[in-house]
């Protein structure tokens, strides 16, 4: 089996305001076990450590002499890692089916992120339960490219409930 190694630029998207999270998860979900992702960014992406962590992912980061970032993204192994059920930093409660996403108080884009992070790591067959203090209509598209429905509702204490499946 030969590994691969995927390049990334995202210098021009984040410069242009667009989010490179979806392009990154979509990225690192075709790489098997020895494959790289090597992403090329303004920034240390340390907030994408622990979410490609969870996955699988070990990291390399260096600083370019440019000032830009390249981090390698390396794949240990295939799957979901073990502990893709239990993301302690993400305050949720996880049972055989279902996986709780709490993600009220916080400001965008974080519930969005949250969320996403969250059914990075949903097995087959499990649910997501995000709550929300706003209906999450960003959250769809992101959803859809990862093959996932939602359905939101409207809590009585005026926040959202949203359910996340496999589509």
């Amino acid at each position: 089996m030969t590994s691969q190694t995927l390049t990334l630029d995202l210098r021009d998207d984040i410069r242009q305001g667009r989010e490179p999270f979806s392009k990154i998860m979509s990225a690192a979900a075709g790489l098997q076990a020895g494959d790289q992702l090597l992403l090329i960014a303004p920034f240390e992406p340390v907030p994408l450590f622990g979410v490609l962590e969870r996955q699988g992912f070990t990291h390399q980061a260096e600083r370019t002499p440019s000032g830009d970032w390249q981090v390698a993204f390396k794949r240990q192994s295939t799957g979901t890692p073990a502990s893709a059920g239990l993301i302690p930093d993400l305050e949720h409660k996880c049972t055989a089916e279902v996986v709780e996403v709490d993600a009220r108080g916080l400001e965008p884009p974080q519930p969005l992120v949250k969320i996403l992070e969250a059914i990075a790591g949903l097995g087959l067959g499990a649910e997501l339960k995000a709550r929300t203090d706003r209906r999450p209509m960003h959250l769809y598209a992101h959803l859809d490219e990862r093959g996932f429905s939602a359905e939101t509702q409207e809590q009585p204490d005026g926040t959202f409930l949203t359910h996340v499946r496999r589509s």
